[in-house]
């Protein structure tokens, strides 16, 4: 974990921008524990710390209260609720919100909100589209995903670390900040045991 932002949390709206120019957030979504058991997988764990993130971004459905603190435990962290999040991680949490960091604005959302008959990543979209963001960061499908919108934000959807439905592999993403400029990559591993 590197030090650019640490004991960072951002739990409002809108957060100040961090100092650093070069952010590396580890992106979460769909963990739906203790489906999956009650810890998280070990190749996770590794591959954010290999990573050295500064900030962790789950992107709801934990489905219980106690997953977060599996998070905590590996540096500074923020979330949003999933549909499948109960009452007091909505209430933590909250639905949606957009993080600044080193002057970028990023969405965050589960992907659920919005039209029923618009796909995941349109919906993800809406949610932001009164805001002026860089990226914006989603999960609910469980379909890992990475791409920029022609004259909009970058679409990031990291899957699932423990619920790969029908994706062969399971999945988180790692998203930098460098220069004012947002790029993103899938990090795929084989095996969800802790």
């Amino acid at each position: 974990m590197r030090g650019s932002v640490a004991g960072f949390r951002a739990t409002r709206e809108v957060r100040p921008p961090c100092n650093d120019p070069d952010v590396r957030i580890a992106a979460v979504s769909d963990t739906h524990l203790p489906k999956f058991g009650r810890s998280l997988p070990r190749a996770l764990i590794d591959g954010i710390r290999a990573a050295g993130v500064d900030l962790i971004a789950h992107l709801g459905d934990f489905t219980e209260p106690f997953v977060p603190a599996l998070f905590d435990a590996l540096g500074p962290f923020d979330a949003v609720a999933g549909n499948n999040d109960g009452q007091e991680l909505v209430a933590r949490f909250g639905r949606r919100k957009v993080l600044v960091l080193d002057g970028v604005r990023l969405g965050l959302t589960h992907g659920d909100l919005g039209m029923g008959s618009w796909t995941t990543p349109e919906r993800a979209r809406s949610a932001f589209a009164a805001d002026d963001v860089a990226a914006v960061l989603f999960g609910h499908s469980h379909a890992p995903l990475v791409k920029r919108v022609p004259d909009g934000p970058l679409l990031v959807n990291p899957g699932s670390p423990t619920d790969k439905r029908a994706q062969p592999r399971f999945s988180w993403a790692l998203v930098e900040i460098e220069g004012g400029a947002v790029r993103a990559e899938l990090r795929f591993f084989d095996d969800r045991s802790p």
